[in-house]
Order: C-alpha cells, then structure tokens, then sequence
C-alpha cells in the first residue's frame, strides 16, 4: 500500500480544525496532535516504527525512550533526550517548521486572544496523564487520522480534509528561479509603512482554472505517497489535434510562457520522446496505477526496479545544457547575429541561457565550416557573412532543436536578427517571413 507523508505545519488553520471547537481550550491538545500526525505518518526522521494494529503503549514505548515512566500519572523530568521533556515551544520553533516565534504569536492571538501563551509555550508538550494520550489517539480515529478494531489502530490510506498548511522560510520563493527575483521578492513582499510596493504579474492564457485546480490537488496528493505511483494520462494534444493516453511517471511542474505543465517520464503523445511537458489544462483525465500494472513502458519500469526514478534535478540539469524548455529534444548549435544597435539597447548585458555566449566575428567563418556539412550551403553561408558588418553582434548557444519557446523568441527579435545555422531553421524562417510580406502586400 502507498504511503502518504504528513509534512503540514502547525499554523492556526490546522490547529482550529485539530481543536474541534475552541483552540483557546484545546491548543495543548491541538498541538499535541499534530506531533502524534508526525510519529504516524511523518519522514524518516519523525516516524515511529509501529506496525498497522498497534496500541498505545506500543506508540509509547517507540515514541518515548525505554526510561520513560509506564505509569499513570504524569511523567517527571526523567532524561533530557526523552521527548516529553520538550517544551511546547520546542516542538514548534525549529529548522523543520520554519516558524517565527512572534509571527506565530501574533498569528494565533489575532484569532483568538489567549491569556498566558508564553507561559504555555514553555510546559513540556506531553508531560500529560497515559489517559490524556488514550485520548488523543481516540480524537485522531475520529478526525479520520487512524481506524480503530478492537483497541487497535491502524493508519489509513487516504488523509482525511483538513486545511493544507505548508512551511513558510526565507527560500520559499527559489521556485522563481531567478536569485535577483527572489532577492527583490523577499525584500519587498511585505506592506511598507501600510503600503505594498513590489507586484508581480505574470501572463497566463489558461482559463480552465476549475481543470488545473482539480489537477494540481490531484497531483500534490499522489507525491504525497511511497512510493508515487505511476498515472495513466488522457491528454488532448493541441500539436497533434487528438487525444492520447499515456501511461507515465509524474515528476514536477513547471509554468513557462504563458501556462502551467507537468513534467512526466514515459510515454509522450508521438511515442518519438521518453520524457513529455503535458500543459495542464489539456489533461482530461489522470488515474494512477500500480507499479505492477502490465501497461508501465518498459523504461519506466526499468527506471522503476532500479530505483532510479526521475526527479526536477535531472529535468533542471537537461535544461541547463540547452535552451528551450522541452529539455527532451535534440540539443544543436544556432549562431545568431544581431544589429550592433539593437543589440547594445536589448541583448547586452541580459541573461538568456547558459551556453548563450557572445563571439568575434573571426569565428562565426569557422563555427559555419564546422557544423554546415553540405558544401553548397556552407558557401551560401560565407557569402553572406562577407556581406555583413563585423561590427555586429554574433552569438552561438545550444538549443532544443523543435522547441517551439526557442522559435517564438526568435520571432520576437525580428527583423534585428539573423539566424545563420542550422540551416533548415534558417530556411524556415525565412518562409514564414515570405508568407508574412504577402499578408501584407497581397
């Protein structure tokens, strides 16, 4: 069975819906639950090693260390690794929460003004009675958490609804993947004086918003499981005007140009391509699978039994070796030039992709030698470059050959640029500029 990872933190959200009715009563318990969340269904580091049908002195005796008293009452402070010697503070303020004392503070009093929440924060967390904990394990059967069979407790399959509450920390926005971005982001996010500053907007063409709801919650539960499962996709493909189904594996999601896509391994609509960007809204249908399933591709599987499953790193090293966001095509050679004014107005000193490097003009003559094979175009070629100033800018970079990002920007450059290589590239474009000057002069 697939395990889901409890990684929610305690902010007031889920400690409101842990409480049952009023977390001015009930936040020693709220709290204490949350930590009981983390020993059934946390990582590696926070999971107890309990089998499904445990009791609570099986929980205890893995929760709490072996000097932990087995009595009724309330334990005294008997060794300072045991657990129940943390205060509540603690267990809410570290690296893993990420949470801000007074931000939590100020949080939690402005929903419900607590008297003495200091002094609360400094009690051990579960320096409680055995019948406090019998309690809590029967409040988590009731929320949903556990299922209960004869003074047993098993973990359950699915979560139950609850607010979803994540870890806020200073990186928190290195998804941008831009450091200048996240730096002004970070700095300016907050109101000034009562007054925000800094906005970001971002151009977004999708407007089957329920779809992409639907999918990245759908989504977001299956990474939750160990191992994620596999998924049989029915895609409509806007390229190939049809709808596909493809069995693959789902690694992340990306928005890029404009919309949102999940990055999966596996099948591709055209079957040409192991890895495939499906844009979200054109998803009509996600099922997921077992890794047992006779439809798993055979590089999946292969992947799978390896234990070599993809992840973003490896989508984020392939991009990084060429420019284009579907990282999964041909990489090639482009040499480009730009008119020296535009370019000293536009291109210089921008970013557009690692390999994206300027070079003299005395170079392009042998890059247009060395990557044009046929000797007619490679002469072709040469009498242009004798035609353009050496003065220009020229550029080489690696690119995803078919990348439809990479042709659009090229478009936006026109007419200040010139592509040189590859060939064909350079043939298409200069067709579709024949076909534009006849809309124009028909």
């Amino acid at each position: 069975m697939s395990e889901q990872i409890f990684t929610d933190v305690p902010q007031v959200e889920l400690l409101q819906w842990l409480a049952r009715g009023s977390l001015k009563q009930n936040l020693p318990r709220a709290v204490r639950l949350w930590v009981w969340l983390r020993s059934l269904y946390g990582d590696a580091q926070d999971r107890a090693l309990l089998d499904d049908g445990f009791s609570l002195a099986q929980w205890r005796d893995t929760f709490f260390t072996l000097s932990h008293p087995k009595g009724e009452a309330i334990p005294p402070l008997h060794h300072p690794s045991c657990p129940c010697s943390k205060t509540t503070a603690e267990w809410l303020f570290d690296q893993k929460t990420g949470l801000e004392r007074s931000q939590w503070l100020q949080t939690v009093q402005a929903h419900t003004p607590i008297p003495d929440l200091d002094k609360f924060l400094q009690q051990r967390l579960f320096g409680v009675t055995r019948r406090s904990l019998q309690a809590d394990l029967d409040i988590l059967a009731e929320l949903g958490w556990l299922e209960k069979h004869e003074q047993k407790y098993y973990r359950v399959k699915y979560f139950p609804s609850r607010p979803i509450t994540t870890k806020r920390h200073t990186n928190e926005l290195n998804f941008l993947n831009q450091e200048d971005l996240v730096a002004i982001a970070q700095n300016l996010s907050q109101e000034i004086c009562g007054v925000r500053r800094f906005f970001f907007k971002l151009d977004f063409v999708v407007t089957a918003t329920d779809e992409l709801e639907n999918w990245q919650y759908e989504l977001q539960r299956l990474w939750g499981k160990i191992p994620v499962p596999p998924i049989e996709l029915t895609y409509n493909s806007a390229r190939l005007g049809n709808t596909f189904i493809c069995v693959v594996y789902p690694v992340c999601i990306y928005y890029v140009q404009r919309a949102v896509y999940l990055c999966a391994f596996g099948q591709s609509p055209d079957l040409k391509t192991d890895w495939y960007n499906f844009r979200l809204d054109r998803i009509q249908d996600i099922t997921p699978i077992e890794w047992t399933h006779q439809d798993i591709p055979k590089n999946l599987q292969l992947r799978y039994h390896k234990r070599n499953l993809p992840t973003p790193d490896e989508i984020e090293a392939k991009m990084s070796e060429a420019w284009g966001f579907d990282f999964y095509l041909d990489a090639r050679s482009m040499l480009l030039r730009f008119d020296r004014d535009y370019h000293d107005r536009y291109i210089r000193r921008t970013f557009r992709h690692d390999t994206f490097k300027a070079i003299a003009y005395s170079q392009v003559k042998n890059l247009i030698k060395k990557h044009t094979v046929n000797l007619e175009q490679q002469q072709a070629l040469l009498q242009i470059l004798a035609q353009r100033s050496p003065d220009d800018a020229y550029y080489r970079v690696q690119y995803r050959h078919g990348d439809h990002n990479v042709i659009m920007r090229l478009r936006a450059w026109r007419p200040r640029i010139e592509v040189f290589l590859p060939w064909d590239m350079r043939q298409s474009i200069a067709n579709d500029v024949a076909r534009e000057f006849q809309l124009y002069n028909s």
